[in-house]
């Protein structure tokens, strides 16, 4: 399901358009739909822009839409501000660096690995590059995992412990880091790091392709997790992610007990 250079802005427009009705913009319902959502020329028309480039930027062609034109389409579709900011991204193009595993510097490494409470490092690709004992014992020992698979989309998406862990909020919990991960695939993409873990994560979860086809994008992190631990049984954490000063591609995230009388992890040795 790798998808072509320039296929991802003309991919998230698309689908922002199929998502708004006639109704929701304040245009009249002219005629019968097949399909849902807007027509082009009605986007287009909104955003005061020539249906035939409207029409090029949704085929993925070699145009580059100035920041005006962004704009209007973003207030045409009615994008959030994260939307927005990812439509900016992608008119600009793709990245064009050459994608590498981060690092994470070894003073930054010693503080995860001091907290007394489940921390771990992820990169753009949502690597795991750090963690701590604590992590280990409430998810998994990512130090007994090879490196291309210490991955936060792999372990959450393709192994049955995680599934078990997160329960009922599994899927919420999967559509989640799918959204956050798009919003950076998309800036790579054709990356080969990016392209083949989506293929990946598309081959061999079920659900992948359905949540992926709707184009979410999320970015920070805070929040609230029900937990299914095979020992401990259910545990309440808030969470709350942190980017490095050092590298602002790297983002520390900490799990903080929410329930009352629950123990801290930290038990057992980490990496």
């Amino acid at each position: 399901m790798s998808e072509p250079a320039g296929s991802g802005l003309g991919d998230f427009l698309r689908s922002r358009r199929e998502r708004l009705t006639p109704e929701a913009v304040g245009l009249p319902v002219r005629s019968r739909r097949r399909t849902p959502g807007l027509r082009r020329e009605e986007v287009a028309e909104l955003a005061g822009i020539g249906v035939d480039w409207y029409i090029r930027l949704e085929q993925g062609r070699a145009v580059t839409p100035s920041a005006s034109t962004v704009d209007a389409l973003a207030g045409a579709l009615h994008l959030d501000d994260t939307e927005r900011e990812h439509l900016r991204a992608l008119a600009g193009g793709p990245a064009r660096a050459d994608f590498v595993r981060e690092r994470v510097p070894s003073g930054l490494r010693r503080l995860v690995e001091s907290l007394e409470h489940p921390a771990y490092i992820t990169g753009r690709r949502w690597d795991v590059l750090a963690w701590n004992a604590a992590a280990v014992e409430l998810f998994t020992d990512f130090g007994r995992i090879a490196e291309p698979d210490r991955n936060i989309l792999v372990y959450l998406l393709l192994t049955p412990e995680a599934r078990l862990l997160f329960g009922d909020s599994w899927a919420d919990q999967a559509q989640h880091v799918i959204a956050k991960f798009r919003a950076a695939h998309d800036h790579w993409s054709p990356n080969s790091a990016f392209t083949e873990l989506s293929d990946r994560l598309s081959r061999d979860c079920p659900e992948f392709d359905t949540w992926w086809g709707q184009h979410r994008v999320l970015h920070g992190g805070a929040g609230h997790k029900i937990l299914h631990h095979p020992t401990e049984g259910a545990l309440c954490f808030d969470y709350a992610t942190f980017r490095a000063d050092e590298d602002p591609d790297l983002r520390l995230t900490i799990y903080t007990p929410a329930g009352t009388g629950q123990r801290a992890f930290g038990s057992s040795s980490g990496g």
